[in-house]
């Protein structure tokens, strides 16, 4: 499972409503909004296989249109959480718990 958390560190509150977008390759598996914690629960679908996959964060800025990662998935069971910490000019991307 992938799961994710968006902070705008400019505002200090959670990146609510940002589209986010995962992908195999150039499938969309899955595209969702963040909640009012900025989080979603659950953006890979439940059959997610091993493999390279793509998150895509549609920030909108001012600067960032688009922030993008891919990660590598070797076992398919267990739980990656990928936060994002958001400013109108900087972004960091990590591996959370």
């Amino acid at each position: 499972m992938i799961s994710t958390h968006v902070l705008d560190t400019k505002q200090g509150t959670p990146g609510a409503g940002l589209r986010v977008g995962l992908y195999r390759g150039d499938e969309l598996l899955s595209e969702q909004e963040t909640d009012e914690d900025g989080r979603i629960a659950e953006l890979s679908p439940p059959a997610l296989g091993p493999g390279v996959y793509r998150i895509v964060f549609h920030a909108d800025s001012g600067f960032f249109e688009k922030i993008e990662v891919s990660i590598a998935i070797a076992d398919p069971d267990e739980h990656f959480h990928v936060p994002l910490l958001l400013s109108p000019y900087s972004c960091v991307i990590y591996r959370g718990s």
